[in-house]
């Protein structure tokens, strides 16, 4: 079923994918950007109206010399490689990776949600809530960096699950081994913690050492890819660390020992901080070898041109120090950036999308682009499925108490990655930001929704299903929720039937939705005041 659903959003994503046959919003940057990387290896200049020439499949009016651009390379040269594949003159080319890339992403929180809830079902339903959220869908079929930065984002999430798995695994193992055989009469007389402090010869009991963790560089190796396609991906770097150090000390507690604090700082954070944070900083560096390995990229030489204690650097790197300064100079862009626009956003209003951005919008005549009416209007607009998001509040209070009260690890491993993906745009009240960043954080907030639809759906009172748990995620919470049945013919009290319903038809509605919204997520032409009937709130136009 995971299958057919991420297949059935493949289908949806790359239907009429071509449509506008021309760049949209931001798309005149990095489509552009895209070319000129994968082609030359670093981005240059383009001619003023520059957009007319692209659009009629013409690139040839690039010019020689080096552009300024304050995002890293990354999310262009994937970008690139679907031009590269199907040419600069087809629209179709420009979408496609960003297309690829969000379907597998369905596929991904799947996954996830698996691997959190362990329920089949509502793993599909994950997967299906995010293949038909506007804001995941339009990013799908449009060219820009932060659906990227959202799939490798994700990505890391994944593989920090899969690490939570190898690490209770190896403390369960560690638990569960046999002690080095004390006498029988003290034995008889030491508790079970005593036991397990003079089995390892440890009297302060820190635990062992957890070893390579392969899935925890895996994670590291993501987050530099997320930074190399967007700084923003920084934000889960730091967020997502912390998230380690909690699953290390609670993984320490359940398996009984006895500092669970002092063995992960003794144990695991100098190795895991090694594999995390350095690993990300290299694979972030490495994103920028087209840059490096070029001679006329922007900043490239500044460096050789002006002297300071880099002089003293062999000449195989001195490519460091222009790199610092032109990272130095993008961020003093980004802190600066505070020129009004008419889509820009708080991010106070991006959980419940006050302000969605609007990618494309025409107004054809009677005659005009198949308008069969006085008036038509064709739109993209990135606005988040009005289902999700409109419960998306109330999801992330429940999660937040269910967390706090109930000690639910779930919820706690879905606000974290929340707080990594909202949280820090706090902190730029005064620059220009827009609702459509919030792509990065639409899985978390998916995964907030489908957490407390489980917690809805209930368990019916007599089931004993044993559920599988390698990564200990109920050790504090209920069993997980999931369609249990015990037999054919079994009867489920009204009360478990009528909160079922209430899944189903909140699954329907989303449903809907999304089909009554298709047309401003496509840009299909429909009469005006069929637009307008979208318009559900006056901030969205």
């Amino acid at each position: 079923m995971l299958l057919i659903i991420t297949a059935i959003g493949a289908v949806l994503r790359l239907f009429h994918l071509e449509f506008p046959h021309r760049l949209i919003f931001d798309e005149t940057y990095y489509v552009k950007d895209a070319y000129s990387v994968f082609k030359f290896g670093y981005e240059r200049s383009w001619p003023e109206n520059a957009d007319k020439a692209f659009n009629a499949g013409d690139p040839s009016v690039i010019e020689s010399t080096p552009e300024y651009v304050v995002h890293p390379p990354l999310g262009k040269w994937l970008i690139g490689a679907g031009i590269h594949l199907f040419g600069a003159d087809d629209s179709f080319g420009w979408r496609f990776s960003v297309a690829i890339i969000g379907t597998l992403t369905i596929f991904l929180m799947g996954f996830i949600a698996w691997k959190l809830f362990r329920s089949a079902f509502f793993a599909c339903v994950a997967a299906g809530l995010l293949s038909i959220d506007g804001e995941h869908f339009v990013h799908s079929r449009t060219s820009l960096l932060d659906i990227i930065l959202m799939a490798f984002v994700l990505l890391a999430f994944a593989f920090i699950v899969l690490d939570r798995e190898f690490v209770t695994k190896r403390l369960e193992k560690w638990a569960k081994a046999p002690p080095s055989s004390p006498p029988a009469e003290a034995a008889a007389t030491s508790s079970a913690r005593d036991r397990r402090s003079s089995r390892r010869g440890d009297p302060i009991n820190f635990g062992p050492r957890l070893g390579v963790r392969p899935w925890l560089i895996a994670a590291g190796i993501s987050l530099g890819l997320a930074m190399g396609v967007k700084w923003s991906g920084l934000y889960a770097l730091a967020a997502f660390g912390i998230l380690v150090v909690a699953w290390d000390v609670h993984s320490r507690h359940r398996a009984g020992v006895v500092h669970p604090w002092l063995g992960m700082f003794i144990r695991d954070s100098v190795p895991a901080f090694l594999k995390l944070v350095p690993v990300a900083v290299l694979t972030y560096v490495v994103t920028w070898t087209g840059w490096i390995r070029s001679d006329d990229a922007w900043d490239r030489q500044w460096a050789a041109e002006n002297t300071g204690w880099w002089q003293a650097l062999p000449d195989w790197l001195q490519w460091l120090p222009s790199l610092a300064h032109y990272h130095y100079t993008a961020y003093s862009f980004h802190v600066d950036l505070d020129s009004e626009h008419p889509y820009m956003s708080n991010p106070w209003g991006w959980i419940v999308q006050w302000r969605p951005t609007s990618f494309f919008y025409e107004s054809p005549d009677r005659g005009s682009m198949g308008c069969a009416v006085d008036h038509c209007s064709s739109a993209i607009t990135s606005v988040g499925n009005p289902v999700i998001w409109g419960l998306a509040p109330i999801a992330v209070l429940i999660a937040l108490v269910a967390w706090i009260i109930r000690r639910d690890v779930r919820a706690g491993v879905i606000l974290a990655g929340l707080a990594a993906t909202w949280l820090p745009w706090f902190a730029y009240q005064e620059r220009t930001i827009f609702t459509f960043y919030t792509i990065v954080m639409v899985p978390f907030v998916v995964l907030a929704f489908t957490y407390c639809l489980t917690l809805l759906w209930g368990r019916v009172p007599s089931s004993a299903a044993v559920v599988s748990d390698p990564a200990g995620f109920f050790d504090s919470a209920p069993n997980p929720r999931g369609p249990i049945f015990a037999g054919r013919g079994t009867r489920i009290p009204w009360s478990l039937f009528g909160r079922r319903m209430t899944v189903g038809l909140i699954l329907v509605a989303a449903i809907m939705a999304f089909a009554y919204f298709w047309p401003i997520y496509t840009g299909e032409v429909i009469p005006f005041d069929a637009w307008n009937d979208r318009m559900w709130n006056v901030t969205w136009r």
